[in-house]
């Protein structure tokens, strides 16, 4: 019997999509065929490979009225904020402007006598494994400046998104991408797995959890092979005495619940100054009332079901665990009747928390969120630095000499200030600790998905 994949939709349960997990042998002919086309591609003029790439991301984009409703199918984000367009096409545009710099070499020497420099080429084959949350977003980051450097890519979607590396590549095909060069894989684990330790690619980026990337490191043991990971994250915010509290309550209840909290840099736990702390809780209970939940194709919903029972059963697990030790829930269930127990998850305000609980020190990846009193910067910055993730913090402040400074003595890869849960495609995205290693976009990106190659030539034999 075929071993299969299948996406459940988590709108009500039925499989969506269904496609068969590729033999090892089917894609390692495929990989094979894709080493070789990365030579010629990588000989062409860079100006021509941005051009073609980005007439892949054109392609892509006319079949948006297809894309926004097979998102809400697979993974259940409401169909009203039109799928990932608007990110994808910044992140994808800035790449394509700054290929040049990104990749240009370093020139030590041009003299009568010596050419000393140090270039950057292609790794060769890249792998994108990529995740569900935000399906074309992560896996473009890669994607897009990888092929811009010359490289070959595969890539291989996680099961709940089963369609979006099938889509990206058929756009990029029809665009004129070479099909050897750029395929797409349906593969299980241990498929993965398998082609990581047979060195099938030469460098790897994985976005998911943690687990997941210790699968790889493992896979990939004695290979050699580069990875680039980006895994779990419990991003911090601190409201400082001088924040702008309706600014900031805006701000990070959009960061915590939007696309149902399943964000790799969402808000999941919040620092306030104790002067500030009654109000900005109940400006924050207030705002999180206004929010629907629903269908993804009710045009009312703002906050749909999350993409699997498992992912909710967690967020409700914490919850219920921060309760029985003492945490207070203040959104009212009245409120979110569409709340199922199943994939439709209400949004929760927890307080009365402390770090004993797991939903203050773990991923929760849904719509809920911690916060706690503080009194001063320093106790601010132990709590923010008291957890074994660091992607991003963001700090609230009219203050940006403070908010510098506080902000060096953060465990993180990114600070942001008076914002959150938004990357910049010109700053590198990077995480410490375990949300992994490497880097994406900014011209740092290149860099990852290349390496470095010198060259000392003399130009007289006397």
């Amino acid at each position: 019997m075929t071993k299969t994949l299948q996406c459940i939709s988590p709108i009500d349960g039925s499989v969506y999509a269904e496609r068969a997990v590729m033999d090892p042998d089917m894609a390692s002919a495929l990989l094979a065929r894709a080493r070789q086309a990365q030579k010629a591609w990588a000989a062409r003029p860079l100006d021509e490979r941005v051009a073609m790439v980005n007439a892949g991301v054109a392609r892509l984009n006319e079949m948006k009225d297809e894309v926004v409703p097979e998102l809400a199918h697979m993974m259940g984000r409401p169909v009203r904020y039109g799928g990932e367009f608007g990110g994808m096409n910044e992140r994808s545009s800035y790449m394509a402007e700054v290929a040049a710099r990104g990749l240009a070499p370093i020139v030590l020497e041009d003299s009568e006598n010596f050419d000393r420099r140090i270039e950057r080429v292609p790794h060769g084959l890249v792998g994108v494994i990529a995740p569900w949350n935000y399906p074309y977003m992560t896996a473009m980051n890669t994607i897009v400046p990888a092929l811009i450097a010359g490289n070959a890519v595969a890539v291989k979607h996680a099961t709940q998104t089963l369609l979006v590396g099938e889509r990206i590549v058929r756009a990029f095909h029809e665009a004129g991408i070479p099909e050897e060069l750029f395929v797409n894989l349906f593969l299980d684990h241990a498929g993965t797995e398998k082609l990581i330790g047979e060195r099938s690619f030469d460098f790897i980026n994985f976005t998911g959890s943690v687990g997941g990337g210790r699968a790889i490191e493992r896979a990939a043991a004695g290979t050699f092979t580069g990875l680039g990971l980006e895994l779990g994250g419990k991003d911090p915010a601190y409201v400082m005495d001088d924040a702008d509290i309706d600014w900031a309550v805006d701000g990070l209840m959009d960061g915590a619940m939007f696309n149902a909290g399943q964000c790799c840099c969402g808000i999941e736990r919040i620092y306030v100054a104790e002067r500030h702390f009654d109000s900005f809780v109940e400006k924050s209970v207030a705002w999180v009332g206004k929010l629907k939940l629903g269908n993804p194709f009710d045009a009312e919903t703002t906050i749909g079901p999350m993409a699997n029972r498992r992912f909710a059963a967690e967020v409700r697990s914490q919850t219920e665990d921060a309760l029985a030790q003492g945490a207070k829930a203040l959104v009212d269930p009245k409120n979110f009747p569409e709340d199922d127990g199943g994939t439709y998850l209400m949004p929760q305000i927890l307080v009365d928390v402390n770090h004993q609980m797991r939903v203050m020190r773990e991923e929760s990846f849904g719509p809920v969120v911690g916060i706690m009193p503080v009194k001063n910067d320093a106790e601010a910055l132990d709590l923010m630095n008291d957890c074994e993730f660091g992607l991003t913090a963001s700090l609230w402040t009219a203050d940006p000499d403070r908010a510098a400074s506080l902000g060096a003595e953060i465990d993180t890869g990114t600070v942001f200030m008076n914002r959150a849960d938004y990357l910049d495609p010109a700053l590198c995205w990077t995480g410490c600790k375990n949300t992994g290693r490497g880097g994406a976009l900014s011209e740092i990106g290149y860099h990852n998905l290349t390496r470095p190659k010198s060259y000392h030539l003399r130009k007289k034999q006397a």
